[in-house]
């Protein structure tokens, strides 16, 4: 693969839906590409087909039409079990209600994108400590997110995106559970995770968090409107 190829490279995403009986298209011919590094936000209304092309970037769904290269690799072509090893090692999720196991601790939940690669517990357990640590939740390892606050919750999250060291980390409304201040705080530690050389790809409506990335893709009706670089 030439250095020259973007991490991601979407050509005319079309996606549609079958809803009462009526195909709804929802993405509308999408066309953009992303490179290694870049701190990027897609931002839409409600309806707009963010969520859908989110889904589509996290190979948690196929696009009906058109290309998408992840990494150098074709994703429209694979079958579901490639898919998910794809997204165990390229993808680092973050979702806005954590998406933790709440019977299992912290580092227990951040573990598991290790346990589906099969590595043997003394090597992730490492791993996840380290993730932990790298949050600054090295106090609250063996606390289950119920002992936790929203704040803590989110960053045992991150620390479970981390734990693979895939090359994306994709943040879906990671402050929308969150008050205004750990918010903000979340958001630094976003940021700093994009300087040290994570490509962040986060999904929000609201414009000022999307502010926060370097770039901005706007989406609206299916049709991507504006792609533009933050000053």
């Amino acid at each position: 693969m030439s250095s020259a190829e973007p991490l991601i490279r979407v050509e005319n995403m079309v996606h549609r839906y079958i809803m009462a009986g009526e195909s709804m298209t929802i993405l509308k011919g999408l066309t953009f590409t992303i490179d290694y590094g870049e701190f990027v936000a897609i931002i839409g209304p409600s309806g707009s087909g963010k969520s859908t092309l989110m889904n589509m970037l996290g190979c948690l769904d196929v696009a009906g039409e058109g290309d998408y290269f992840l990494d150098g690799k074709e994703i429209r072509k694979l079958s579901d079990n490639k898919l998910a090893q794809i997204r165990n090692e390229k993808i680092g999720f973050i979702f806005q209600n954590f998406n933790l196991l709440p019977k299992l601790s912290a580092i227990e939940n951040v573990e598991l994108p290790l346990i589906y690669r099969g590595l043997p517990h003394r090597e992730r357990r490492e791993i996840a400590r380290n993730s932990l640590v790298r949050v600054g939740l090295e106090e609250r390892i063996h606390h289950r997110p119920s002992e936790l606050s929203g704040g803590q919750q989110q960053r045992v999250a991150i620390a479970r995106a981390l734990a693979g060291a895939p090359p994306i980390l994709l943040a879906d409304e990671p402050t929308g559970a969150l008050d205004a201040k750990t918010g903000q705080e979340v958001l630094q530690m976003i940021r700093e995770l994009n300087e040290q050389g994570h490509t962040i790809i986060l999904i929000t409506h609201d414009l000022e968090i999307a502010q926060q990335a370097k770039r901005i893709i706007r989406i609206q009706d299916g049709n991507l409107v504006e792609d533009r670089r933050n000053a």
